[in-house]
């Protein structure tokens, strides 16, 4: 009779047993959801500063590099850009294509100017060349109007002879910006603003 009220004892005694280490469990396990939770808050509170750091110090260096500091001083936007225009405007050949004996067509010439003053012309030359570099005809091409950092396309003349092209700067004119560069023109020494189209004074700088 006695082993008859000790089966339900023992099984009554485990089923609690189990029953504690389950609710212990579940509380270890809540603890666990609730610490990784914690930490993932804190990642991505940490992933946002970093990133608004990032913004922060990107846009102080773009400033300063536009503003650039000289002698303690300030350089004004559009002198900054007429100093270092070789940054900023390029001048690049299209795909094009060649024929068996040689010949150039669909050839295309791009000026990209990445300034913040629109250009009113830019002079190129393109150099159709023999595959031994020997030039065998050279086309000027003047292309206006090229937005503030957009970019300004045109048509080259077809070659029948020729295998490649070479491209170069010859001039560029923005009265906005006040930048009249051109090959022909070296920079004199000791001006360090030497592309001004009409030179200012140190005040208007």
């Amino acid at each position: 009779m006695k082993r008859n009220y000790i089966y339900p004892i023992i099984l009554l005694l485990v089923t609690v047993i189990f029953g504690l280490g389950y609710c212990q469990e579940q509380r270890h396990s809540r603890k666990i959801l609730s610490e990784n939770e914690r930490l993932w808050n804190e990642n991505r509170d940490l992933r946002k500063s970093v990133e608004q750091s990032g913004n922060i110090d990107r846009q102080i260096t773009n400033h300063q590099d536009v503003q650039q500091r000289v002698a303690g001083q300030f350089i004004e936007r559009r002198a900054y850009y007429r100093r270092n225009w070789q940054q900023f405007i390029a001048v690049t050949a299209g795909d094009y294509r060649t024929g068996f004996l040689g010949g150039i067509k669909d050839l295309s010439i791009t000026v990209r100017n990445q300034t913040e003053y629109p250009l009113d012309n830019v002079v190129v030359t393109v150099e159709y060349m023999r595959n031994n570099n020997d030039v065998f005809k050279t086309e000027q091409y003047t292309i206006n109007n090229i937005p503030e950092k957009g970019t300004r396309s045109i048509a080259a003349s077809n070659s029948r002879k020729g295998s490649k092209i070479n491209v170069k700067l010859i001039s560029i004119t923005s009265q906005p910006m006040n930048f009249c560069w051109s090959v022909n023109k070296p920079a004199p020494a000791g001006n360090p603003d030497p592309f001004e189209c009409v030179p200012s004074t140190p005040d208007n700088h």
